[in-house]
């Protein structure tokens, strides 16, 4: 008799349907598991002996054979143990065969029986759901798992209770989505004081998701403004966050076992290797530009991270994701962030202070900021030069606006874009705008196409400069509640596009 159950595989955010298939039969005793299994699949065999053991069920003395199919996948990760469990108490008779087949099963075993929470419960309930199966993961993994509503999630504790279960001397109730309390956000931008350009350029970016370079001295306030970016954003639509939350799953990053509706940021170290900020590593593991998917990518002392780092941005910033290739497998991993950078003006930070600046300015200046190649500094839209706050203006009381009242015209913003991009399911903000679709939306007025035909006349700006003003003016002009692109957004627009832009 061969007993069958099911589980996944993850490729990328995907998980794949894997058939667990378990056959006894005579002959030399024996457990072996086929179907390119790694070292951690492998090894299921004793996990899954010793904790039948435990629950003093003995093997039979026969040859027990288990194939992961389809055989040519290969199967990584420890939540091979409960499939493999359920497969072979299934071919032992002891659980009913037709319901192991109708299970999507995945978790890993303690020796003693305990099942222990494992990473990608979300992408597994999606594709039990997608098959119409019910869905068998560790109690830890309930709550996450339950979020797809369409999905039947049974959350055992111990593998004696999915005998229990299976048998019905004790049936589960159905897992409950767990609850995700929002975190305390104390940094509002009413803290800052002055910087009111900045201000404004980051409002703009947040309404349109457009990416912001910051260049100031140390101590000017650009981290202290970025951390203000979170309390300015409008929450993850629920299909944001379910996009979001499965990649969080993928690296066991869900807190509280529920789906956080907060945009996510990440602030990665400049020393970070390639494989920590675009994915990769062993087993094609998302990188931060996929954690940060929907939300910001804050990279402090831009210039500082390798070049071979930065380079690689540039793919990902335009198309939205990111493959990362290794030779058994191509993973595709979607990677829609705000990017936020922050740099000083040169190695020492003080190039516009004569009186603080190293002996080769200005020339250190353009060393320094050189580090960014031309073609990833045009794919900013808004550049803004964050000048020194002098120390008695600390003394000032608060008086910007507070995050809360620059948040609702965010969100304004952004429900107009949402309802302009309605019947489009690859764009939803203006930063995502192109083609045709661009030239409906932010076509400007006689006057501002006059101006911004002289600006590229007189700076020489790319294509895809061009482009990206429009879009800026576009989001500009939905902040400002206005059906049309006029001059006064094409020329604020064209002011954060030319900043730190040489005159010729």
């Amino acid at each position: 008799m061969v007993a069958k159950a099911y589980t996944v595989a993850f490729e990328g955010i995907e998980a794949r349907l894997v058939e667990v298939q378990c056959a006894v039969s005579p002959g030399v005793p024996a457990f072996s598991v086929v179907g390119l299994p790694d070292k951690a699949v492998s090894e299921a065999k004793e996990r899954v002996r010793a904790a039948l053991t435990a629950m003093a069920i003995a093997l039979p003395s026969k040859r027990i054979t288990i194939n992961l199919s389809p055989a040519d996948l290969p199967k990584e990760g420890s939540h091979f143990d409960l499939p493999i469990a359920l497969a072979l108490l299934a071919a032992l008779e002891i659980i009913p065969p037709e319901d192991a087949e109708q299970t999507v099963a995945l978790g890993e075993l303690s020796l003693d029986g305990a099942l222990v929470a494992v990473v990608g419960a979300l992408p597994a309930a999606m594709a039990a759901a997608n098959d119409d199966r019910t869905l068998l993961c560790p109690q830890a993994c309930g709550a996450e798992a339950a979020w797809v509503g369409a999905a039947n999630v049974i959350a055992p504790r111990t593998l004696a209770d999915v005998v229990r279960h299976y048998t019905g001397q004790s049936v589960l109730n159905p897992s409950e989505p767990g609850e995700v309390h929002s975190r305390a956000e104390n940094k509002d931008l009413s803290e800052v004081k002055g910087q009111e350009r900045a201000k404004r350029a980051l409002e703009i970016a947040a309404a349109g998701r457009h990416h912001l370079f910051l260049v100031g001295s140390p101590g000017s306030g650009k981290s202290m403004l970025a951390a203000r970016i979170p309390g300015i954003l409008p929450p993850l639509t629920p299909a944001e966050a379910l996009e979001t939350s499965m990649i969080h799953s993928l690296c066991g990053l869900l807190d509280e076992g529920g789906i956080n509706r907060e945009r996510p940021f990440c602030e990665p170290h400049h020393t970070a290797s390639m494989p920590a900020i675009v994915g990769g590593g062993r087993t094609a593991k998302p990188g931060q530009i996929s954690l940060a998917h929907n939300g910001v990518l804050f990279m402090d002392e831009f210039p500082e991270f390798a070049r071979t780092v930065l380079e690689t941005l540039r793919q990902p910033i335009e198309t939205g994701e990111v493959v990362v290739a290794r030779a058994n497998a191509h993973v595709r991993y979607p990677c829609r962030f705000m990017l936020v950078a922050a740099a000083n003006p040169c190695k020492c930070g003080y190039l516009a202070d004569p009186g603080r600046a190293c002996t080769r300015a200005p020339i250190c200046g353009e060393d320094y900021l050189g580090r960014i190649s031309g073609p990833l500094m045009d794919r900013f839209d808004l550049r803004v030069e964050v000048p020194p706050v002098a120390f008695t203006d600390l003394d000032l009381p608060e008086d910007g606006e507070s995050s809360a009242t620059v948040a609702a015209r965010v969100a304004k913003a952004r429900q107009t874009q949402t309802k302009r991009y309605d019947e489009r399911d690859d764009i939803r903000v203006n930063a995502d705008a192109e083609g045709h679709i661009l030239e409906e939306v932010a076509t400007p007025d006689t006057e501002g196409r006059e101006l911004l035909v002289k600006v590229a006349e007189r700076f020489g700006l790319s294509a895809r400069g061009y482009h990206r003003v429009l879009r800026v003016a576009r989001t500009i002009a939905d902040l400002d509640g206005s059906d049309t692109v006029r001059k006064p957004h094409v020329a604020e627009a064209v002011s954060y596009r030319l900043a730190m832009t040489k005159e010729v």
